[in-house]
């Protein structure tokens, strides 16, 4: 157990800095600190995703009793990938501390805002996405390798598939960090990510639910009441920011696939994402994982992705 969660503290920040390491010395990209770190945090977590979905697929696929059937991989891939929730609390806010630089130069005559105050700043805006890291990390862990007993190692594989929609949300990230939010291929990743994001992670719980009704041959609506009430709280819990982070995703799709920038004035469109290189007066940089609740004035179309 120890080896294998000593290998995922060593591969996925291994992984970050080899990445962004490569960025910067790369020709004819030669990308600064902040881009390259902020463009090597996404990697890690598309590759991280990637893992995750094979390792779900491989898992479910060889199950055929979904309760009693077991898998090598499921409690391996789980101790592997631990670690990486904890790293990407660090990496997600490095990339907001590079783009608060950014910020703070062009604003303030190139003072720094004090760490202190960064850190702040990043556990408020951050807030859902650092509870749901933690809550992985303190409650699902354990719950995952302990609790379970063995069982279930289906539904646990499905779970890791969830993952699948990361890769689309990574990449539209990147593409308005270079501030290509208004191409065609900003636009078929939106619509790939508006897709995986509700089968993935939206319609996930219900199938859950779904396979089991099956499974016991019962109806769908009896098994939230024959189910131990732990199994229908941690669901709701893991579903519930999962449905608010869609309702942002749905209204960035909204704005883009309805031309909402059309009507704003063009040098509003000049205006990247997250303050990286904004104008003076911009607003503060948008949650790290992509996802903002408000609009912001600079970048209305593409907040939430």
């Amino acid at each position: 157990m120890l080896r294998i969660l000593a290998a995922g503290s060593i591969f996925f920040p291994g992984l970050f800095l080899l990445s962004k390491r490569c960025l910067k010395q790369a020709p004819g990209l030669g990308l600064g600190e902040g881009d390259a770190a902020i463009v090597s945090a996404r990697l890690v977590s598309s590759i991280q995703a990637i893992m995750a979905s094979s390792a779900g697929y491989i898992i479910a696929s060889s199950c055929e009793d979904i309760i009693e059937d077991q898998h090598w991989l499921t409690s391996t891939y789980i101790l592997f990938a631990v670690p990486y929730f904890a790293y990407d609390i660090y990496a997600m806010f490095l990339c907001y501390w590079h783009k608060l630089q950014v910020k703070g130069h062009e604003e303030e005559g190139g003072r720094p805002k004090p760490m202190g105050s960064a850190v702040a700043s990043y556990l408020r805006r951050e807030f859902l996405m650092v509870l749901h890291h933690v809550v992985m990390v303190t409650i699902c862990f354990p719950v995952s390798v302990f609790w379970r007993q063995g069982k279930g190692d289906y539904f646990q594989g499905v779970m890791f598939m969830a993952e699948l929609s990361t890769p689309s949300v990574c990449l539209g990230k990147i593409l308005i960090q270079y501030k290509k939010q208004h191409t065609l291929l900003h636009k078929v990743n939106g619509a790939l990510m508006l897709v995986t994001f509700f089968i993935c992670r939206v319609l996930l719980f219900p199938y859950l639910y779904y396979a089991y009704s099956r499974y016991a041959s019962i109806p769908l609506y009896t098994v939230p009441f024959g189910a131990p009430w732990q199994y229908n709280v941690g669901a709701f819990c893991l579903m519930a920011p999962q449905i608010y982070w869609f309702t942002l995703i749905c209204r960035g799709a909204f704005r883009l696939f309805t031309g909402a920038s059309r009507s704003r004035p063009p040098a509003a469109l000049n205006k990247p994402d997250g303050g990286c290189c904004s104008s003076q007066g911009a607003p503060l940089p948008p949650p790290a994982n992509g996802y903002s609740p408000v609009p912001h004035q600079a970048d209305r179309e593409t907040d939430t992705h």
